[in-house]
């Protein structure tokens, strides 16, 4: 299976803020790291077919709350040294702070086998804490995109115990990714063997995103019981629809969780704006505004 191209949609309709809240940050007010010393772990085993994480630990006293970050890139990629300055940022703040790797599409994984990596992630480095320094009863993941969907997913799981989630512009439910776009990507979301669809059903698929997998989504698992939820979406994102975590959203709320979910106006895909030659487009991601928020979540809820 080759790379598909990336494709924006040409219009994106508008979905409801009511119950969200819309920013507009300074793009100025940027992150800044103070070189604060780390402990760094690099390429952990954790789980087959030879996956790894890194670990990013601050030194002194722990022990620390954890947050394990799982990037994104389309189920196709999974690249865990994405993120470098964030999770830096979260490390300074004081998180330890994990990135994992997790089977794509073209290592043969589906969904199972990424909630599943999640999982082996949280139990191996909770098995490690006293070595890491970890706080093995505060464990938050943060999600990008693909990897949002896995942290939602995984997040649901009662038995994991994870405390919060941090889910930025995830796929949620997968037949609805192209919902709020022109007829061209809702159509090509559509099509047989899609890498969505070879996520949901499995590699060599020739069924669609509509062919429903009740136990891929996450809207299926949602229980009162659920951790505390941090959403966001940009306005403008042409590859997500900005309706899909707004969906997530209102079935939390409605299930009684804490969920709080921003959309940040006239903003896109995350990073993925500087793959498609528009960094500038990125920036509104990474400021102090946006990331603190973030930063008080993981704090009040670990």
């Amino acid at each position: 299976m080759t790379r598909p191209q990336i494709r924006e949609a040409t219009s994106i309709a508008p979905s409801d803020t009511s119950t969200s809240t819309v920013l507009k940050p300074d793009v100025q007010r940027q992150i800044q790291l103070r070189d604060t010393p780390l402990t760094t772990y690099t390429d952990v085993p954790y789980a087959e077919p030879g996956l790894k994480y890194d670990l990013f630990v601050p030194e002194g006293a722990g022990p620390w709350p954890l947050v394990v970050y799982a990037t994104g890139g389309g189920f196709i990629m999974a690249d865990k040294s994405n993120g470098l300055r964030l999770r830096n940022y979260l490390a300074e703040n004081g998180f330890a702070v994990a990135t994992i790797e997790y089977q794509t599409v073209l290592q043969g994984g589906a969904y199972t086998d990424g909630i599943a990596q999640v999982r082996a992630a949280v139990e191996h480095l909770r098995a490690n804490a006293d070595k890491y320094g970890i706080d093995p009863a505060k464990v938050a993941l943060w999600g990008e995109s693909a990897g949002g969907y896995l942290v939602t997913r995984a997040g649901l799981e009662p038995d994991l115990n994870i405390k919060a989630v941090v889910t930025k512009f995830g796929a949620i439910d997968f037949a609805g990714v192209a919902d709020d776009f022109d007829d061209e990507s809702k159509a090509g979301i559509g099509i047989p063997g899609h890498p969505l669809a070879q996520y949901l059903h499995g590699p060599g698929t020739t069924k669609t995103v509509h062919d429903a997998v009740p136990d891929a989504n996450p809207l299926n698992h949602i229980t009162a019981d659920a951790p505390a939820f941090q959403l966001w979406h940009g306005s403008a994102d042409a590859i997500i629809s900005p309706s899909q975590t707004l969906k997530l959203h209102n079935a939390l709320r409605a299930a009684g969780v804490d969920s709080t979910r921003y959309v940040i106006e006239g903003t896109g895909h995350g990073d993925l704006a500087i793959l498609l030659g528009r960094p500038e487009d990125a920036l509104p991601w990474s400021t102090e505004e946006v990331v603190g928020l973030s930063v008080d979540f993981l704090r009040e809820h670990l």
